[in-house]
């Protein structure tokens, strides 16, 4: 099942997407996608109101599309998860997730706007697949247990300002938590339809020029181990959502590669999850 978010920002309502691309309010059955959809029986009434054909068809034409999770708690960042990406970067293979945290109000649609941070030099791109969490989980073991709290994925453009997050502080929260540094959506995939997150490529381009183009199944932590670990150290809430890093191909790790500038823009895809494309401006 996709689920979505459409309409101005702090206006949107819940929709889904059906198989031949047709969007359904659900605004009968929700009143949003967030936690206590996701933990609650939001899934079932929505699945029941689609197969039902109860639903009102909404016109896309000129509709914003949202983030597909509305208010996420937290987001969990993993750095350096793709094998290629820290050999691109001179980085050691981590022998544990490299964890970081971003600021959820970073998060905004797939097609909004994505500002530069003032005196920044360094505005980077990645392409990153989001778990979105569906139960609360705690100290869970093993992949099952992880599996079965995974409400579905998005794509996650986690931006950065590599001057920011490497030489500004030793921890990396500066250069990620940029206003707008998010994009998140277009759909919400549940976790059914999607089958094997380990098996899904990712890809992104800059004003044309393909940048990224890489695989989970390159992970070096696979999705079920992420959830499960960082369940370890922190309580997983409905509606939170996990960055699980990003492959080879930014800018960061491509010398004489230029940064992000204002009027660039960026069109990325997971497969199975759509894609997104921003144009950069100013902030």
């Amino acid at each position: 099942m996709k689920l979505l978010r459409v309409g101005e920002p702090g206006e949107e309502r819940p929709a889904a997407r059906t198989d031949d691309g047709r969007l359904l309010d659900l605004s009968s059955v929700a009143s949003d996608i967030d936690g206590a959809f996701l933990a609650g029986d939001g899934l079932h009434r929505a699945r029941a109101a689609v197969a039902a054909g109860a639903l009102p068809d909404l016109d896309p034409d000129g509709l914003r599309i949202g983030a597909p999770v509305a208010r996420p708690g937290k987001i969990v960042c993993v750095g350096l998860n793709y094998r290629d990406h820290a050999a691109e970067t001179g980085a050691p293979i981590p022998p544990r997730p490299v964890v970081f945290m971003k600021d959820p109000g970073t998060v905004v649609g797939p097609y909004d706007e994505v500002l530069i941070p003032r005196g920044s030099v360094k505005t980077d791109w990645e392409v990153e697949l989001a778990v979105v969490i569906g139960r609360r989980a705690r100290y869970l073991e093993g992949p099952e247990a992880a599996r079965d709290v995974i409400a579905g994925y998005a794509i996650s453009h986690d931006v950065s300002e590599r001057e920011f997050q490497l030489e500004y502080s030793p921890q990396w929260d500066l250069g990620k938590s940029c206003e707008t540094f998010n994009p998140l959506g277009p759909w919400l995939v549940t976790a059914d339809e999607i089958g094997d997150p380990q098996d899904l490529g990712l890809h992104l381009s800059v004003n044309g020029v393909k940048r990224q183009d890489g695989h989970t199944s390159d992970m070096i932590f696979p999705v079920d181990h992420i959830v499960s670990y960082l369940s370890r150290y922190m309580v997983l809430e409905p509606g939170d959502v996990i960055n699980t890093g990003t492959p080879a191909g930014v800018a960061l790790g491509l010398p004489g590669t230029p940064f992000l500038r204002p009027g660039d823009t960026v069109e990325l895809s997971v497969d199975g999850l759509g894609g997104q494309r921003q144009t950069f401006g100013q902030a």
